[in-house]
């Protein structure tokens, strides 16, 4: 049985990744932050698989955390295959660059890029032992050409170095079997990121090209193929999944 470490993954976009693969007959190992009442209720959801689910409080921001994650993880289920990089903090309020503080700036940058590289040393070597990995992470539109995001400044600074990151290891690991690609996902945003395709068959969405709402299953479709064991020809790569909304330049 294949495992993932999926870090937010009891909400959001994170939460619907979380039950892609568990519906795929995978086991996970997911982190929650603060929310506690939230990240619980997924047992409830799946009541005959707990089994093949860990709960692991944590933030990705902390290395001690981090350090735990991998250790239980390790414990409990002996592998990691699948490392879905969901968390990373971001800032809704639209400010320019100067507006940002010093605190601001450091946590955009530890909890988008940094903490990529951290987990990525506590499980690479596992994923070399096993001659198989699957990593995912998450960018923006726009990511791979370091396209500037007005408003979104220390958000998409962290987000470009990511993809770098990506295609470096992907590059590096691929010996060991291990691909390495991002998702970036459009404006998908309150209950549609945790609403499934069929959700929004039929709910018009003007602002999106395609037509209707973007949701959190257009982002883990995406990342379970990705992680299937014949998708190995694939690594290095940015996915945008946007709908063909220009999300970047929507509110100049």
């Amino acid at each position: 049985m294949r495992h993932a470490i999926i870090t937010a993954g009891t909400k959001g976009l994170g939460r619907k990744v979380t039950e892609q693969l568990l519906n795929l007959n995978h086991s996970v190992t997911v982190t929650y932050r603060n929310d506690k009442e939230k990240a619980f209720a997924l047992l409830e959801e799946f009541p005959n698989d707990h089994e093949r689910i860990q709960l692991i409080q944590a933030d990705v921001t902390v290395l001690e955390d981090l350090d735990r994650l991998v250790k239980e993880t390790v414990e409990r289920f002996g592998r990691v295959d699948y490392l879905i990089n969901n968390a990373g903090p971001y800032i809704f309020k639209r400010k320019k660059l100067m507006d940002y503080t010093e605190d601001e700036w450091d946590t955009m940058i530890r909890g988008n890029l940094d903490a990529v590289f951290y987990l990525l040393k506590r499980t690479v070597p596992l994923m070399r032992k096993q001659n198989f990995g699957r990593i995912i992470n998450y960018g923006f539109q726009g990511a791979q050409s370091a396209s500037g995001w007005i408003y979104r400044s220390a958000f998409a600074a962290a987000k470009v170095g990511l993809v770098s990151l990506t295609k470096t290891v992907a590059y590096e690991e691929a010996e060991y079997g291990i691909t390495s690609n991002m998702i970036c996902p459009g404006n998908i945003v309150g209950d549609w990121k945790e609403a499934s395709i069929k959700d929004s068959r039929g709910m018009e969405d003007k602002e999106t090209p395609i037509g209707r709402p973007g949701t959190g299953e257009d982002i883990s479709r995406m990342i379970a193929f990705l992680c299937e064991e014949d998708s190995d020809m694939i690594t290095g790569t940015i996915y945008e999944v946007t709908g063909g909304l220009d999300v970047i330049h929507r509110h100049r």
